[in-house]
């Protein structure tokens, strides 16, 4: 893998062997770890549920940070992502919610895939009566290149279940934006 990245940086007309640049193929190796958490990850690992304290009312994580790759340019992107759920005799501790941002933020990903993966998991492992998820995002792929708009944010959303009735839509929509 480092001799590829090497290649790479002589490709885009640098000196890979300079001062500056020779750790570099180790630190990018390094960071990818991270990047790339998530493959190393399955969902369920984190779905821990419980049904003492259950509830029948709306659970909300809002504005959960996360850090991805666009799986065609591969360049970042990031936002938040907020998350509603209708409880069905079982919930989640609420870090669960953070961590499955994470495991599937952390892989070459599209936005839009995105929501999709975290709302089907949640449907999958936690069996509730519907989920929502929404999640706002700034792409170096359209700020960095291309039509280098950098205030252009993606919106995305997933529902599922009773999230598909307007009225429980909007309420999640009214405690994410106005709470």
């Amino acid at each position: 893998m480092s001799q590829s990245i090497k290649n790479m940086l002589a490709y885009i007309g640098d000196d890979p062997e300079r001062e500056g640049l020779k750790e570099t193929p180790k630190r990018i190796i390094k960071s990818w770890g991270k990047l790339f958490s998530g493959y190393n990850q399955k969902p369920e690992s984190v779905l821990k549920t419980f049904t003492e304290g259950s509830c029948d009312e709306m659970v909300i994580l809002k504005n959960i940070e996360f850090y991805s790759t666009c799986e065609h340019h591969f360049l970042p992107f990031f936002g938040t992502i907020s998350i509603g759920y209708l409880p069905n005799k079982r919930v989640l501790g609420i870090s669960k919610l953070a961590r499955l941002v994470e495991i599937y933020s952390r892989r070459l990903q599209i936005q839009e895939k995105l929501v999709a993966q975290i709302a089907d998991s949640l449907m999958e492992h936690l069996h509730p009566l519907g989920v929502m998820v929404v999640c706002k995002a700034k792409h170096m792929c359209i700020c960095a290149r291309g039509v280098e708009k950098n205030q252009a944010e993606m919106i995305t959303s997933a529902l599922r279940g009773a999230f598909n009735k307007p009225e429980v839509r909007q309420e999640f929509l009214q405690f994410v934006q106005n709470v």
